[in-house]
């Protein structure tokens, strides 16, 4: 597993000679974490700066909880937007959060005035400009 979460690319006889296993045995190992749910996809990870979106926000939203429906009006909502690339849920003051990327800063106003603050059930947001990251990892220490 340590092979192949830095390289999917890898073949069963590629990863087994990595592993010290034979093709066979890395070609069962592999279906068995599949079948489990260990491995659950291989993606393409693509470079949305490349592509031209420039601006990434962070949005912490808090929701009118007297709502009885107020999460789920929102998520389903919040799902509609593509320029919503990840919808996270917290317990604490903050409900959820929206990371939000746009073309640029006119791009994320019109994004923000228009889809964002139509969402339904919003008591406060705030929002946090994505400077830098200084750390994106999805490997497991293993």
């Amino acid at each position: 597993m340590r092979h192949y979460q830095r390289d999917a690319t890898l073949n069963p006889a590629e990863l087994a000679n990595l592993a010290g296993l034979t093709p066979a045995t890395c070609a069962r190992r592999l279906d068995k974490l599949h079948v489990h749910g260990v491995i659950r996809g291989n993606r393409a990870v693509i470079d949305w700066r490349v592509l031209g979106y420039e601006v990434e926000v962070s949005l912490r939203i808090t929701l009118d909880k007297t709502q009885s429906r107020a999460f789920e009006d929102f998520t389903d909502k919040a799902k509609t937007i593509p320029e919503v690339v990840e919808i996270q849920s917290f317990l604490g003051r903050v409900d959820l959060r929206l990371s939000v990327i746009a073309r640029d800063m006119q791009h994320y106003q019109q994004l923000y005035r228009t889809a964002i603050l139509t969402l339904p059930h919003i008591a406060d947001i705030e929002a946090l400009m994505h400077v830098a990251r200084l750390k994106s990892d999805e490997i497991l220490p293993l």
